[in-house]
């Protein structure tokens, strides 16, 4: 009876082992998913996707009427938007250029007047709403609006270029037996317009002379008048 016991008591002992190595193999692996592509809210588009700003491109000045080139076209569209926002935009507002219910394929996507808005830095949205809700954009950033201001220059300063001496070197002496050349003054010529002493004296008697003269003649005919009456 002793000997049935153990022999139960080791068949159970053996049972046991086996059971967890029997389900550790039985337990099926997880197979690798992909992940789950949202149907709702805003993705970043990628050049797969279709969609695209080919002008303006980021960084550029703008001036008065642009016109936006790209394509917004994709499987499923249903309408566009392009819409425009201050660089840094915390409360995310968009103000909206057009609104295309067709889809364009490497064209013209709108008009864009930055006449009528503030100097400043802004970032240009295209907005595509797919059939099943989902939304894609393209954004261009950096875009500098002058119409009113100076358009800064990417041109860096000229630097003056230095010599420096090399460690342990000195400078080479000045030759002192070598006289410099000494530098003489060149008498300019006489200015024609120029009015001098002498001119100033000899145009003074002139006028002297012509009114002497003048006083003559006026003595003369007063005399010869007196004349005529008297006889």
């Amino acid at each position: 009876m002793q000997v049935l016991c153990r022999i139960l008591a080791l068949v159970m002992f053996l049972a046991f082992l086996v059971s967890p190595a029997q389900a550790q193999q039985e337990t099926p692996e997880p197979s690798p998913t992909d992940t789950p592509i949202p149907t709702s809210g805003t993705l970043q588009a990628t050049a797969a996707s279709g969609l695209s700003v080919s002008s303006p491109s980021p960084g550029q000045v703008l001036q008065g009427m642009v016109t936006i080139h790209g394509s917004s076209a994709a499987t499923g569209f249903v309408s566009a938007e392009l819409s425009f926002a201050y660089a840094n935009n915390p409360t995310g507002t968009w103000f909206l250029i057009e609104a295309l219910s067709q889809p364009v394929t490497d064209g013209a996507l709108a008009q864009w007047e930055t006449g009528v808005i503030t100097d400043g830095n802004y970032t240009l949205r295209l907005l595509v709403t797919f059939e099943d809700g989902s939304q894609r954009e393209v954004l261009v950033e950096g875009l500098r609006v002058r119409n009113y201001s100076a358009i800064e220059t990417d041109t860096p300063t000229p630097v003056t270029p230095t010599s420096t001496l090399a460690p342990g070197s000195e400078p080479a002496p000045l030759d002192s037996a070598t006289p410099l050349p000494r530098l003489s003054a060149t008498p300019l010529p006489t200015n024609p317009a120029e009015i001098t002493t002498q001119n100033l004296a000899i145009s003074i008697g002139k006028g002297a002379l012509a009114i002497l003269g003048i006083f003559a003649l006026l003595g003369a005919y007063i005399l010869l008048r007196a004349i005529r009456e008297r006889g």
